[in-house]
């Protein structure tokens, strides 16, 4: 996994751990609403603090990955930020994307601290998520600067994401446990984390794929469609695992009759 981002596997990484946290958000909100609905406590308020616990250690270790992987590949920075023989920066975009995951490491650890009786304030943990996820968006924004026009398109339908997950999880803040938002904020988790396959699938061919036309018009209109059906497969995705939480739950309370 050691790659920068600028190539398809250097997608594929921050595409998976998404992709990753999107799916099992699906599954763990539904569990600890249906629980809370039908009045059956098959799952403890400390199964549920552990889980946000371990969660919080993935973070950290994922981002831990993530700024390893962009500092020292071959051709990366290897913690270098300005050149001394003539004073120039060195490699900006690894060290943008190392501040992405940065950020993402600071709110696993905001997780942790929060499983332990420091007296952190209620929200905290959502605040800093809310946080990381802006600072994805913004550092995004200005990343794709003078590049060429579907390289640009492709990124901004990703700032969409971005920035509507960003949204969600603020208001998080102060609707704690609120199902739809949980519920949105993991459908546009899984949607970002398939949309940077695709990203990697369009600018950086596999094996030796043919090269998508950056000018051509009609491939913007594609990929604007395609981030639809991806958004669709989302809730698709979504719909399944709540039916499967929703089975499993209802099994469980006619058990305990």
């Amino acid at each position: 996994f050691w790659f920068a981002m600028a190539n398809f596997k250097g997608h594929a990484l921050p595409g998976s751990f998404f992709l990753m946290f999107g799916l099992w958000w699906s599954v763990k909100y539904p569990l600890k609403y249906l629980c809370k609905r039908m009045k059956n406590n098959c799952r403890s308020s400390l199964f549920y603090q552990r889980l946000d616990l371990i969660e919080g250690l993935l973070k950290v270790i994922f981002s831990l990955v993530g700024i390893l992987a962009e500092q020292f590949v071959p051709d990366g920075p290897h913690l270098h930020l300005i050149k001394e023989e003539d004073h120039t920066w060195v490699k900006l975009m690894n060290w943008q994307h190392s501040t992405m995951y940065l950020f993402y490491g600071l709110s696993g650890v905001v997780d942790v601290l929060t499983y332990f009786p420091l007296n952190i304030p209620v929200g905290l943990d959502r605040l800093s998520l809310s946080l990381a996820v802006f600072t994805e968006g913004f550092l995004f924004y200005f990343h794709v600067h003078n590049r060429p026009e579907l390289d640009q398109h492709i990124h901004s339908l990703l700032l969409t994401v971005i920035f509507g997950g960003a949204l969600s999880i603020f208001l998080e803040v102060f609707m704690r446990d609120h199902v739809v938002l949980e519920l949105f904020r993991s459908s546009l988790t899984i949607l970002q984390g398939t949309w940077f396959w695709q990203i990697g699938f369009v600018l950086y061919p596999p094996s030796g794929g043919p090269e998508w036309n950056q000018k051509d018009h009609s491939n913007i209109m594609f990929i604007t469609m395609c981030f639809c059906w991806h958004y669709a497969i989302a809730l698709i995705l979504m719909a399944i695992n709540y039916s499967l939480v929703y089975w499993y739950v209802l099994r469980t309370v006619s058990g305990k009759r």
